[in-house]
């Protein structure tokens, strides 16, 4: 599958407010504007797509499908196995037998998105196509990042996964206690990684891995001396976009949108909290330390001397945990969605070719809607709103999972 770079600069985004579910259903309609021409809604709608994109970081090295029309919500994204090696040699004269390419489909179910924001007639009283400009703006970059936000927790949750330099056994165990001792990204993490892809015969992409990392994780790794920056290594005008630069056969695009496990706050005023009592093999835990709302916690992870353990429900002073906890008087709770102490961990995913799958935004995955003022009918008798929308189809899948590793690290403060 080819992959096409994109050099395409950020947007300029005008931030409007979004009125999420404001006022009455006002347009029952679900087709695009009338009232704009057909050039005019072609225009707006390429607008959007191309401002959307620069936000679709996960998009970019996906196999990409079109949204299938009039074919229900399922989506087949197609791999082709390899043909085997052949051992024996031809026989002059004698043609041989032909093989058959074996396709897998690895099928989908698409979901839809959308938002849209809410024009009032005394904002249209100023220039029309600004106004209209000036929120298509806003809803492109609100459909971008919620599009690629469904990739990347997609793509995320895979299997093949690496804990530091392959030094540390689970997320949890990964740690920051100092600039000298952690489990930062590193260039022997990165060349681990690389040899786990190539050992699992992963294609490159246009002859590289990709990397997407974080900024708080490139800091780290753009120090090191092996790092080649873009015009070291590749001609700039056919750079990805965000990239950054290469080390050890892996090109790096970076952005703040890379998944990082972050697990929030547990008291209103403590980041964590303290076993009250200890607890041998037990599901009810009383805890002092902090403020807690009764039901603040349900749901949350928890790091409890070691052990990860899921909240089932609390009160003000004491939870229940799914899973049986053992630990001494006093020790400390942290928050668990992250590494040891609760520390942040980020993923940086090292992707080779085909290993997962996209839709495409292109050809109907993402709709541009305008409704003018007067299109509400009796919801709004005195023509005082106008919207402007985006509605996408979307989802994404694993293809391959050895073809995608997941180094999970901690980076420097």
């Amino acid at each position: 599958m080819k992959h096409n770079a994109i050099s395409t600069g950020a947007a300029e985004v005008m931030v409007l407010d979004l009125f999420d579910g404001a006022g009455p259903d006002m347009n029952p309609q679900t087709t695009d504007s009338e009232d704009l021409s057909a050039e005019m809604r072609t225009y707006y709608s390429d607008y959007l797509i191309d401002l959307a994109e620069p936000e679709l970081i996960h998009d970019q090295f996906g196999q990409r499908q079109p949204i299938p029309k009039g074919g229900g919500k399922t989506i087949d994204f197609r791999m082709f196995d390899p043909l085997p090696e052949l051992s024996k040699p031809l026989t002059e004269g004698v043609t041989p037998d032909g093989q058959s390419m074996k396709v897998r489909n690895v099928s989908a179910s698409v979901e839809q998105y959308g938002g849209f924001v809410t024009l009032s007639d005394m904002l249209m009283l100023t220039a029309v196509d600004n106004n209209l400009m000036a929120a298509t703006k806003a809803i492109a970059s609100q459909a971008g990042r919620t599009l690629d936000s469904i990739t990347r927790e997609i793509i995320n949750a895979g299997t093949n996964v690496q804990y530091g330099d392959g030094s540390k056994s689970s997320r949890s165990a990964l740690a920051y206690t100092s600039a000298d001792v952690n489990d930062n990204l590193t260039v022997k993490a990165v060349k681990r990684a690389v040899r786990t892809l190539e050992n699992q015969d992963a294609p490159r992409i246009n002859g590289y891995y990709v990397g997407i990392i974080h900024p708080d994780v490139a800091y780290d790794l753009m120090n090191d001396p092996e790092w080649k920056y873009p015009h070291q290594y590749v001609d700039t005008a056919h750079i990805y976009q965000g990239e950054i630069g290469e080390m050890a056969g892996v090109r790096f695009v970076k952005n703040t949108r890379a998944k990082k496990f972050h697990g929030e706050d547990l008291a209103s005023d403590s980041r964590t909290l303290t076993l009250n009592g200890a607890a041998s093999a037990s599901k009810s835990l009383s805890f002092d330390g902090g403020t807690v709302a009764a039901h603040a916690l349900k749901g949350r992870l928890l790091l409890i001397g070691g052990s990860v353990v899921e909240v089932e429900d609390n009160t003000a002073s004491a939870i229940t945990t799914k899973e049986a906890v053992t630990a001494a008087d006093n020790t400390v709770i942290y928050p668990g969605e992250g590494g040891a102490g609760g520390v942040d961990v980020y993923s940086t995913l090292i992707i080779g070719d085909d290993a997962y799958g996209v839709t495409e935004i292109t050809g109907g995955g993402l709709r541009h809607i305008v409704k003018q003022l007067g299109s509400g009918g009796t919801a709004d008798p005195l023509d005082q709103r106008a919207t402007c929308g985006w509605k996408a189809a979307k989802t994404a899948e694993i293809l391959v999972q050895q073809y995608m590793l997941r180094v999970e690290t901690t980076a420097s403060p």
